[in-house]
């Protein structure tokens, strides 16, 4: 390689829980590096879902878990033809998808139905615990694709 390899930023755990994971997911939900807003937003989602008698940091963790992919398909040139191949998600990858289908789940939702965005997240990341939600549906269809293309698996490189 031509370059030196670039060390990857350590994030600094989050006030309250004292939690990496928490801190990444505040860090994706925060919009015009306003984050004391998105903070508000993602405590605020905790405090609903302990209000539903769950454990938020433990509902927040089992909805990553549940809902990062283990098998994603990749294009590959061979032969002038292109293929998806299946792949296994890298660790980072895995939990930065999960964190992105979910804000993306969450911000879908009909505001008719929820009036805040917290109660939107709190209500996503439940399902997502309870293996149900949009996002559940986003994972399914990367490893239905992911098994429909394992054919073409010996394209690995």
């Amino acid at each position: 390689m031509r370059h030196a390899k670039i060390d990857k930023r350590r994030i600094k755990p989050d006030l309250l829980f004292n939690n990496i994971m928490v801190a990444k997911f505040t860090n994706c939900l925060m919009v015009d590096g306003k984050k004391s807003v998105a903070q508000r937003q993602m405590y605020a989602a905790f405090d609903l879902i302990k209000e539903k008698g769950m454990e938020p940091l433990e509902t927040f963790e089992k909805a990553l878990s549940t809902i990062s992919p283990k098998v994603e398909v990749k294009a590959r040139r061979v032969g002038g033809a292109n293929y998806q191949v299946p792949v296994e998600v890298r660790a980072d990858r895995k939990v930065s998808l999960a964190i992105r289908w979910i804000l993306e789940a969450a911000r879908k939702r009909p505001n008719s139905e929820y009036h805040t965005f917290a109660q939107k997240l709190a209500q996503e990341l439940i399902d997502a615990a309870n293996n149900a939600g949009e996002a559940i549906k986003k994972r399914d269809t990367m490893h239905r694709q992911a098994e429909a293309n394992r054919a073409f698996a010996h394209f690995r490189w």
